[in-house]
Parts: C-alpha cells; sequence; structure tokens
C-alpha cells in the first residue's frame, strides 16, 4: 500500500513526489502517456518558482537549461521595462524547454525515492475511511492511503469525484506549433514585430536550429473538432503576418482556447486536486505551469503532515483556503490580459491607458508582483505586513537562506538568538544568526517559505509552532538533542 498515488507526471505531479519524499512519505506517480512529451514547447519560470528551485536545490540544474531574459512586457505584452529593485534574489525570467523542466523535475522526484509508472491510466477509484482504491485502464487495481489529481484540464481524477468546474467556454482560440521556417532570422524579427503592433496574440520564437514556436489566432479556422494542420498554419500567418515564413516539417501542431475554469473543491475526502486539474486560464502571462508547481509546494508537506501524524486537524484544509483564492486572482488577471489583448477598438482603448498607467513604477511593480507571484500574501490573521508573505533568498552570515531549505522543514530563524524550537526539533530547524539580513527579531518559516510568525516571544511562538506544525514533543528527555544551525 503506498501513502499517496499521484495521477499525472506532469510538472505539478513530479513536484509533489519530490516534496512528499522529503518526509518518507511512499509515493507512486501514475501517467497514462507511455513515452514522455517529445515536442519543444518553451514554458517561462517566473521569480516565485525560481525561489521554489532555490529553496529545494534545483535552481543550478534549471539555470544550465534553461535562458535568462528581463522580467518585462509579461502583463498582456504591454512592452515596459522592468522597475529595479524587485524584491527577489531571482529578478528574471527563465525560458526552458517544458520536457527539459519535466525531465529535470522527474529525476529529482526518483531520484528521492518516488516511483513512477507510464502507461496506466486511472479508470476509476473508490475511497473509504482508511484509504482509496484505485483502478487501472486493463482492471488492475491499487491501494493507496490518498490520491491527488494532477492529471491536467481533462482531469479524469476530478470527473471522477464529481467536483464541480465552472467557468467559461473559450471564445478565442490559438494555434500553437513547432516547425522548421525557410525565411532568414532578420527577416522573420522584423515581420513579427511589424505584425505584433496590431496583434498581440502572434509570435515566432526561435527555439533551435531553424526550428521555430509559432502562435497565431485561430479566428478563420472554422473546424474546431478536428486537430490544426500545416495549411491553417499557413493560411493564419498570411491572414496575420502577409506572409506564411515558408513554414514546413512541423514536429508539433496544436490549438489552444481561452477557457477559464475553477474547480469547486480542491479536496474531498482523501483525494486532492492540484495544477490544471484544479483550474485552467488562458495562458497570457505563462502562469499556469507555475501556478501548479506552487500548488504542489504548498501541498506536500501538509499532505505529508497527515500521512505522518503530527499535523494539526485543520492544516490540511489550509490547502485550498490558501491556493483557490491564488487561482482565482489567476484566473481574472487572465480574463483581463486576454481584453487588452483583443483588436476591437473598445479593449485597445483600455490598453493605451494602461499602458500610460504602468509608466507608474507602483503599477508596473504590483502587475509584474502578482504575474509573478511573489505578490502573494495569504491570511494567517492581523499582524505585519510580510506575516504570510514569503520571505526572499536573503543574506546570512554565511550563504544564503534557501541554502537551509533544501529538506522541506520549518526553520526558525532567530536572530535574538534567544528563542528555541524545543518539541519541535523533528520537524523545524533552528538557525541562530544575529546578522541575517532581515528587520525583525525572529520568523518562523513554513516548508514553503512562508512566514507563519514574526516576533520575540517563546510562548507566543510556541502557540504558532503548534498552529502549523502540531504539538510539542512533550517528554523532552526522549526528544532529540537540539541540533541549531549557526549563521557564523
Amino acid at each position: 500500500m503506498f501513502d499517496v498515488i499521484i495521477a499525472g507526471a506532469g510538472p505539478t505531479g513530479a513536484m509533489l513526489a519530490a516534496e512528499l519524499r522529503l518526509h518518507d512519505v511512499r509515493v507512486l506517480v501514475l501517467e497514462k502517456e507511455s513515452e514522455p512529451t517529445p515536442f519543444v514547447h518553451i514554458v517561462s519560470l517566473h521569480m516565485r518558482s525560481l525561489e521554489v528551485m532555490a529553496m529545494r536545490g534545483l535552481l543550478d540544474r534549471v539555470l544550465e537549461r534553461g535562458r535568462r531574459r528581463p522580467v518585462a512586457g509579461i502583463f498582456a505584452a504591454i512592452a515596459k521595462p522592468a522597475p529595479a529593485g524587485l524584491d527577489s534574489a531571482h529578478a528574471y525570467l527563465l525560458g526552458i524547454p517544458q520536457p527539459v523542466l519535466v525531465g529535470l523535475l522527474e529525476e529529482h522526484a526518483i531520484a528521492s525515492g518516488a516511483q513512477l509508472r507510464r502507461g496506466c491510466a486511472v479508470t476509476g477509484f473508490e475511497q473509504d475511511d482508511h484509504g482509496v482504491t484505485i483502478e487501472l485502464a486493463g482492471g488492475e487495481q491499487l491501494r493507496s492511503r490518498y490520491l491527488v489529481g494532477c492529471d491536467g484540464a481533462r482531469s479524469t481524477v476530478r470527473k471522477l469525484l464529481g467536483v464541480g468546474f465552472p467557468g467559461e467556454p473559450s471564445r478565442n482560440d490559438t494555434l500553437h506549433g513547432v516547425m522548421e521556417v525557410r525565411v532568414p532570422q532578420e527577416q522573420i524579427a522584423a515581420t513579427v514585430a511589424e505584425a505584433r503592433e496590431t496583434n498581440q496574440r502572434f509570435l515566432l520564437r526561435p527555439v533551435g536550429e531553424g526550428v521555430y514556436s509559432v502562435v497565431v489566432p485561430a479566428a478563420g479556422i472554422s473546424d474546431h473538432t478536428e486537430p490544426p494542420t500545416l495549411e491553417d498554419f499557413r493560411q493564419q500567418l498570411r491572414a496575420t503576418a502577409g506572409t506564411d515564413f515558408g513554414v514546413h516539417s512541423p514536429r508539433w501542431l496544436s490549438r489552444f482556447g481561452d477557457a477559464t475554469r475553477l474547480a469547486e473543491h480542491y479536496r474531498i475526502g482523501r483525494v486532492l486536486l492540484a495544477g490544471d486539474a484544479a483550474h485552467i486560464h488562458p495562458p497570457t502571462g505563462g502562469q499556469g505551469l507555475n501556478l501548479g508547481i506552487q500548488d504542489a509546494v504548498n501541498l506536500g508537506w501538509k499532505l505529508a503532515a497527515h500521512i505522518r501524524g503530527w499535523a494539526p486537524d485543520t492544516l490540511l484544509d489550509t490547502y485550498q483556503a490558501e491556493r483557490r483564492p491564488v487561482a482565482e486572482d489567476v484566473l481574472d488577471n487572465t480574463r483581463t490580459q486576454m481584453e487588452l489583448l483583443s483588436t476591437e477598438p473598445d479593449p485597445q482603448a483600455v490598453r493605451r491607458l494602461l499602458t500610460e498607467l504602468m509608466d507608474f513604477d507602483e503599477v508596473n511593480r504590483h502587475l509584474i508582483e502578482k504575474i509573478t507571484a511573489v505578490g502573494i500574501r495569504y491570511d494567517f490573521g492581523p499582524g505585519p505586513d510580510l506575516l504570510g508573505r514569503r520571505l526572499h533568498d536573503i543574506d546570512l552570515t554565511q550563504g544564503r537562506l534557501y541554502d537551509r531549505m533544501h529538506h522541506g522543514r520549518g526553520l526558525l530563524l532567530d536572530r535574538s538568538e534567544r528563542l528555541s524550537v524545543h518539541g519541535w526539533t523533528d520537524r523545524v530547524d533552528y538557525l541562530a544568526d544575529s546578522a541575517a539580513a532581515l528587520d525583525v527579531s525572529a520568523v518562523l518559516l513554513r516548508p514553503d517559505g512562508h512566514v507563519a510568525w514574526i516576533g520575540d516571544d517563546q510562548q507566543d511562538l510556541d502557540e504558532h509552532l503548534s498552529r502549523w506544525f502540531g504539538r510539542s514533543v512533550t517528554d523532552h528527555a526522549s526528544e532529540p538533542a537540539p541540533m541549531p544551525l549557526r549563521g557564523r
């Protein structure tokens, strides 16, 4: 019997598997496809996701395979430079082929001890008070304490669970493909720049060796029931840019829409949803993959805490309470961006006005922090503005903060050097560093890097340790002796 079975080996499922393995949870990932997706689709890792990679010791591997670019022009493709002093040590976007990223996350999960089975489609399940019985295509049955659906927008797990997925159907379809072109790069760049002055939903981006990622509106394609053809791309390219760029030898052709939907529940009993299984929205701003990875990091330690037996009663409920409002906000901002990308006169007038407003540093900064998720603040109750926010990767006397968070545990960063995590040393690390680049006496960080407590009072700290990390070990004689991480 497994502790957790995850349906779907995309970035959300692979990240969740690795997070669970940090806590010795027995994990099986089931992927219905027999082979990894072969096509090259470039995705952008945003600032918060790059911070997550740093927190788990993955950043160097990801940076080696990606290409950095400025955090600019990501809200509705409005060309404004990023403001100075963004609140992150990783204030850039990282373009990386999605198959490469998924492969890195899969390798990380498997190296951590997760099992992965391909060609295994979930066709049914039943849950009871003790676990979930999962049925696979072919009739095989598996047993697990929990099941998590990370199986995409058409999630089988969500449908079998009977969770509503309300929202709006697609109104504006877009063609997306990877193919070769016969036109020189200089001509492509000039033509694309001219066409994008009136149509921001059009793009040709090189992915290497004469191969391009092509994005073009599908407004002239009448048959939405059939996969797009290369001729569809040629037709739409000529309509949009006046040339088909000599496209040929397609690697992959697809169509996506701007449907916007949000699951009514992220959890029913022992079955949970994450990533696109819980929310879908237009790809404007490149938020979808990042949102799923961050779902996984929020959920992983909480689900592991329940399985390990130390979670407070309401801890797992905070997954939906925290992440569903974040998805709601993403749905709202992508709806807004799609309107601003319209070529109709009224949306274009609003776009011109917003373009002016983004000359104000605070407006531009707010929108960038929204898209890149560094502006998220969970509701932990009244307190300083930092409470509920993630703490960026600050300097310590030796090294940086995120280097101390690779193991997915809580962390007390104590500049006063007077506090203690006695009773929780099996779940929370202690770091004394009087010179840490921090404006407060001490902070308690959850495993996802969000600030759960700020202060200098031991009794108040103990109450918050109990809130997030369960009851203390009352028999201190049997508790392992604390081994504080010294900052100097």
